[in-house]
């Protein structure tokens, strides 16, 4: 990772939103580095236009500006990997924002690669994971790279300080001319929405109504339930009831009757990979019908002890996602684990969608281990021997037998 040295900085590419951070970066860094800044924002799905930021940018001066539509390959090559491996972040968190950062440093590595940029900056803060993120991600890709965080430099060290700064400097974002008060912190994607600030600094107090906006809740959404058939094909979805769909199309939808039927809400407190305690609320709802649904067939498909070994590996797959590794030989070994796991997670599931929960209620493959003559409690026709289980639990059982016969109590 190359040092920063301002006198050699004469192109910078930006993460660039639009929204009161970036737009006060990109002034910011014109005037600090005496550098063009190049922004580049990413359409993942945060469901704003993204058009609006090519405005403000030229309004900066700013000539080389890219917005791309990057809403496919995140869901096909990030989201949907990672939802074959059934992650979860300290048993609740789907990775929302953590996935969605990979993509980003990409395309900012690439886009700094055409300009022969000389440096890239994004707008996360000194504070979160965000920032490691993105640079590890970056090195990854490009061991010389230059990152500037600007968070980490400046000494704008709040919402107040920034909406200063856009006023004096006529930055035309919409909550410093409208004198709104500072919103919460927000992150949103195909897969979640993120609410971060506020009340939520207290870890007690419980998240306003209204500040949900993905979904109704719970006790307001529909008093009848929605069925859904899920057509899974190598572990990812590839159809909704019967109709075919491009993976970030199939996100949109489950976003759509998930949030409609208040599934996906979560309030946490999460253990940052800084070193602090962070209380977030998010808006899940297709990864939270994913999750399920993914663990129904491979319940059906799966043999027990690959999905056993996928489930012990599973925390530290999550881990390496939320703490920024997704470009690392760790990740892409238990990538590769898991994806032949998938060969055959093949079929359909049926789910329930109802007042904020979603529930398996049947699940089919052709490539089902479920036999339902050694299954069944009617006659078998001898497809299972129970007297051979009488074996099986004697050798089990052996060790168990040899510590009590030495006078070891193994009940306490």
């Amino acid at each position: 990772m190359a040092q920063l040295d301002p006198k050699n900085i004469n192109k910078i590419v930006l993460a660039y939103s639009g929204g009161l951070d970036t737009s006060i970066i990109a002034r910011w860094l014109q005037e600090t580095y005496d550098a063009e800044v190049i922004t580049f924002t990413a359409d993942i799905g945060q469901g704003e236009e993204v058009e609006p930021a090519r405005a403000k940018a030229e309004a900066m001066g700013i000539k080389h500006i890219h917005i791309e539509d990057l809403r496919e390959e995140f869901a096909r090559d990030y989201v949907f990997p990672m939802f074959r491996a059934n992650a979860i972040y300290e048993g609740e968190y789907l990775l929302g924002t953590s996935i969605a950062r990979p993509l980003i440093a990409k395309r900012l590595v690439e886009i700094a690669k055409e300009h022969n940029a000389d440096a890239i900056s994004h707008g996360a803060t000194g504070k979160g994971n965000d920032q490691v993120r993105f640079e590890l991600g970056a090195v990854a890709l490009s061991p010389d790279v230059v990152t500037i965080a600007p968070w980490r430099e400046w000494d704008l060290s709040s919402r107040e300080s920034l909406m200063k700064y856009a006023e004096e400097h006529n930055i035309p974002i919409d909550y410093a001319s409208n004198k709104k008060k500072s919103p919460y912190s927000m992150d949103a994607n195909l897969l979640h929405i993120s609410y971060e600030g506020g009340i939520l600094e207290d870890p007690y107090a419980e998240a306003e109504e209204d500040m949900w906006r993905w979904s109704v809740s719970p006790e307001n959404a529909p008093d009848e339930p929605q069925y859904l058939e899920l057509e899974y094909k190598k572990g990812d979805i590839v159809a909704i009831d019967g109709e075919a769909l491009k993976p970030y199309e199939v996100m949109i939808k489950l976003n759509e009757l998930g949030g409609k039927h208040g599934i996906g809400r979560l309030d946490i407190v999460e253990n940052r990979y800084v070193g602090m305690k962070s209380r977030g609320c998010y808006e899940t709802p297709a990864g939270t019908i994913m999750l399920k649904a993914h663990r129904g067939i491979e319940s059906l498909t799966l043999d027990r002890e690959a999905a056993h070994l996928k489930d012990e590996l599973m925390p530290r797959y999550a881990k390496i996602i939320y703490n920024g590794y997704w470009f690392s030989p760790e990740r892409m070994m238990l990538q590769a684990l898991i994806d032949k796991s998938q060969e055959y997670v093949n079929g359909t599931v049926r789910v329930k969608l109802y007042k904020g929960s979603v529930s398996v209620v049947g699940r089919k493959s052709d490539d089902s281990l479920f036999d339902e003559k050694i299954a069944t409690f009617e006659d078998d026709a001898g497809a299972y021997d129970q007297k051979d289980a009488e074996g099986f639990i004697r050798l089990n059982g052996l060790r168990l037998a040899i510590e009590a016969s030495r006078g070891r109590d193994l009940s306490k």
